[in-house]
């Protein structure tokens, strides 16, 4: 934006001062902010830093030390460079002890071996300056125009990228907080050397401030959020190398104010963007939870759930229906990962289940129904196709999760919801993402990564759904022990250890174990060291096989039958015995069932 005194010294005014430079030729590249008329020698104390000092030298020192310590304050406060009239002070030239220590200071020293009027010269010199202010006021007035016609528009993230690379002529990257990249644009250069190795390039870069300019690594970068939630960060390229700064105290090269703005603006726009979404989705995410949850809890009559439901182009009247269930294996506890995490994780897996649902061409109410669980209640006009629509779900599902977790990036102008996979508000959270589930391989089963999906039997009418979501529910619960990888699990894939967790809170169940069991879990109180409960356990997971048993409990044969031989006392029970050793196991099965939550 500003004229370098070079440009300066080309300009009419100056050219007829027959201009010589004496010193200081390697900074004749600097910005000149403005010019300064000086005839004192303390002129630096009031100056900020890239004027142009112009001066008859009248009112300098005269003595050598007074002229290194005028030149050595000139360059302390930044000035562009100094400019002195031959004729009044100096006739044949400055001083030598001036020009050596203009040139050791680096600074320009300029001298005008004919007479001229100091006042066509600033009049020339702030008249190209405040052109430029204007030309750069013009491109600034198209730029909060051009996004503030993007974010009325509501354009996805990719215009809103490939319009920032099309203002500022640059390559520009929009990435999550765990560096991977969720859009870009390489404005004419290629694509495949801007983003190799981008995650270890990205964790480089590290400009001191919200928006700021990375010298080093020839990035200008703005974080991206709103809120108080930041969810990523907008880059934009400006080698070092390029333009002259524009601001007093920018470090050479650095970018133009401009695309300071311009990228701030973009990032703006994108966290608009992705707040008018979440707000628009929020509306009908928390009708789907009010109608899901009053199927659950039976607060609403079922025909104003339908006529809701309706409402939302969800039919539900004669339709087949199918309650399904996705959690994550592992709970989070608060303790660990903080309830906002908590929270990001689930509403990461609730809005990756409603992506799956909508490329899967299946209509369903769907929403978050407790603190690790996203429900869904399947609408299908044919009974029939059941199986195949669960396992769309499922296949589905998984590559949604599997995209999040690669953090594939496709270019801005690819189609429209492609810059974060589904669409700008999924972050990932604050992420956080298009960013993988909290902590989990998106590329294992069960649905895609470390995530269980369970369904419950299949009902014909509204009124019956509630069963299909309860059980769809105590199925996720039980798989939670099963170490199987399926995409689907239903009622038959339980199992007995999964019956058992689902009855875990009856208490017959519990009284049963207390009744085979509670005697020698009551001597293992008494006896902590010994743990008699553990060998019961390797004896009958080996299949009653004694020697098994023993290598599995790490004892020795004598050791191991001598504890066999104490647990059939304190329990009074045949352990050689089919039929008794049978109903321990079952028992020692509903203990660990009773015992996970």
């Amino acid at each position: 934006m500003f004229p370098t005194v070079r440009e300066v010294l080309a300009l009419d005014p100056v050219r007829h001062g027959a201009p010589r430079v004496v010193a200081g030729d390697a900074g004749l590249d600097r910005p000149v902010r403005w010019v300064h008329v000086a005839e004192v020698p303390d002129i630096a104390t009031l100056l900020g830093g890239g004027e142009l000092v112009l001066t008859t030298g009248i009112g300098l020192p005269g003595d050598d030390a007074g002229l290194r310590a005028f030149i050595g304050d000139l360059a302390d406060v930044g000035v562009s460079g100094l400019v002195v009239e031959l004729g009044r002070r100096y006739v044949s030239g400055v001083p030598r002890v001036m020009a050596a220590a203009a040139e050791r200071r680096g600074l320009p020293l300029v001298e005008l071996r004919r007479a001229t009027p100091f006042v066509r010269i600033t009049e020339a010199v702030h008249a190209l300056i405040v052109d430029a202010q204007l030309t750069e006021l013009r491109a600034t007035e198209e730029i909060h125009q051009r996004f503030n016609d993007l974010s009325v528009e509501g354009a996805d993230a990719a215009e809103v990228i490939r319009q920032a690379a099309e203002l500022s002529g640059c390559p520009v990257v929009l990435e999550n907080l765990s560096r991977q990249v969720l859009g870009y644009d390489p404005a004419g250069e290629s694509a495949e050397l801007l983003l190799d190795g981008w995650e270890q390039h990205s964790r480089r870069i590290r400009p001191a401030g919200r928006t700021a300019y990375d010298p080093d690594s020839g990035w200008l970068v703005t974080t991206v959020g709103a809120r108080g939630q930041d969810w990523g960060r907008l880059l934009l390229r400006w080698p070092a190398s390029g333009d002259v700064p524009t601001r007093a105290g920018e470090p050479a090269g650095g970018p133009p104010t401009r695309l300071s703005i311009l990228i701030e603006r973009a990032a703006s726009t994108l966290a608009l963007g992705r707040l008018i979404r979440r707000d628009a989705e929020g509306l009908e995410r928390q009708i789907h939870r009010t109608l899901l949850t009053a199927l659950l809890d039976h607060s609403r009559p079922v025909d104003e759930v339908a006529l809701r439901a309706k409402a939302l182009g969800v039919l539900l009247d004669r339709r087949h229906l199918v309650g399904v269930m996705v959690r994550h294996r592992a709970d989070d506890p608060a303790g660990e990962v903080g309830p906002e995490a908590g929270q990001a994780r689930l509403r990461d897996l609730s809005e990756a289940v409603g992506q799956a649902l909508r490329e899967a061409k299946l209509t369903a109410l769907t929403s978050a129904v407790d603190d690790n669980s996203v429900g869904a209640l399947l609408a299908l006009t044919d009974p029939a196709a059941e199986d195949r629509a669960l396992s769309a779900f499922a296949s589905a599902l998984r590559r949604v999760r599997l995209d999040a977790g690669s953090g594939r990036a496709p270019a801005a102008g690819e189609a429209s919801r492609s810059a974060t996979g589904a669409d700008v508000s999924r972050p990932a959270p604050g992420a956080e993402p298009a960013r993988a589930v909290a902590g989990v391989d998106p590329s294992r089963g069960g649905g895609g990564g470390g995530v269980i999906v369970a369904a419950g039997s299949g009902v014909s009418s509204l009124r019956e759904a509630r069963r299909s979501l309860v059980e769809a529910r105590q199925i996720a619960e039980a798989a939670r022990r099963d170490r199987r990888d399926l995409p689907i699990f239903r009622l038959p894939h339980v199992g007995l250890a999964g019956l058992l967790h689902l009855l875990r809170d009856e208490p017959r169940l519990q009284t049963f174990v207390e009744g085979e069991l509670g005697a020698l879990l009551e001597y293992d109180a008494r006896h902590p060291r010994e743990q008699l409960l553990d060998t019961l356990r390797a004896y009958l997971e080996q299949g009653r096989n004694k020697s098994a048993g023993a290598a599995a409990a790490h004892l020795s044969r004598p050791a191991f039958y001598e504890r066999l031989a104490r647990i059939a006392r304190i329990l009074d029970a045949d352990l050689d015995s089919v039929e008794t050793s049978l109903s321990l196991h079952v028992a020692l099965l509903a203990l660990e069932a009773v015992r996970t939550p």
